[in-house]
């Protein structure tokens, strides 16, 4: 995908956007309702979703757009976004494949609004629906290419010696994350990372909780020495 520049890839896309109107009832697929040229395809959402009040559910929220009310799905957006970029960030370990699939997991959301029954776990809906996203984009992915921005001379852009040393913390951790199986990496993330219960993590991957607990389990066994090593724990 072509991405503007001069924002950050994983925040929240600005601007309006004319995309076609949540789905509802069953959709075949997951593909109906959505156009066969998809406009706007970094998902710019109405930005207004401050008139939107913050004190509302997911689930009014949810209403809202179904009752034609996009700014409404500009504040969930809003709501979801900083976990979704973070737990597509780990999942992936890429800056623009966690933005891709962001991106694309947010238009599957709104376009398949209409089929969401689920209304008091919209996180765990959106969830799912990013981690397929991810999924898609790692086997997509034969290796790794880390992008390195570099100034027009060619030089690294100068760091301080905190900001190399946190730099360098974050690069090790998602190294040790990277050499994780994927069924091990999304447990551990979501369980850790995202801080969530079992039951919603079986709903999100599709796994049973014994599975999940076994592989949580074995993801910190490997973790937890090469994390030692990284913080320089004995």
């Amino acid at each position: 995908m072509t991405h503007s520049s001069g924002r950050d890839p994983l925040s929240p896309a600005p601007g309006p956007a004319a995309l076609p109107g949540p789905a509802r009832g069953p959709v075949t697929n997951g593909t109906a309702g959505a156009p066969s040229s998809v406009p706007g395809r970094e998902c710019d959402f109405p930005a207004s979703a401050g008139v939107v009040r913050v004190s509302m559910s997911d689930a009014e929220l949810v209403a809202k757009v179904l009752d034609g009310d996009a700014r409404a799905f500009a504040a969930l957006a809003e709501r979801h976004h900083d976990g979704c970029a973070r737990l597509a960030w780990r999942l992936l370990g890429h800056r623009q494949d966690a933005e891709d699939a962001i991106q694309e997991a947010l238009l599957r959301a709104y376009q398949g609004l209409g089929r969401y029954r689920e209304q008091d776990q919209f996180r765990s809906w959106l969830y799912r629906i990013l981690v397929n996203q991810c999924r898609t984009l790692a086997r997509r992915r034969t290796r790794q290419q880390r992008r390195i921005v570099q100034d027009p001379d060619g030089r690294m852009p100068a760091r301080t010696e905190s900001e190399e040393r946190r730099t360098d913390l974050r690069d090790a951790f998602q190294v040790a994350l990277d050499e994780l199986e994927p069924k091990l990496k999304e447990a551990v993330l979501l369980k850790y990372g995202e801080g969530l219960e079992y039951a919603e993590i079986s709903h999100i991957t599709g796994a049973g909780i014994s599975a999940l607990k076994m592989r949580v389990k074995r993801a910190s066994e490997i973790l937890r020495p090469r994390l030692g090593e990284v913080f320089g724990d004995s």
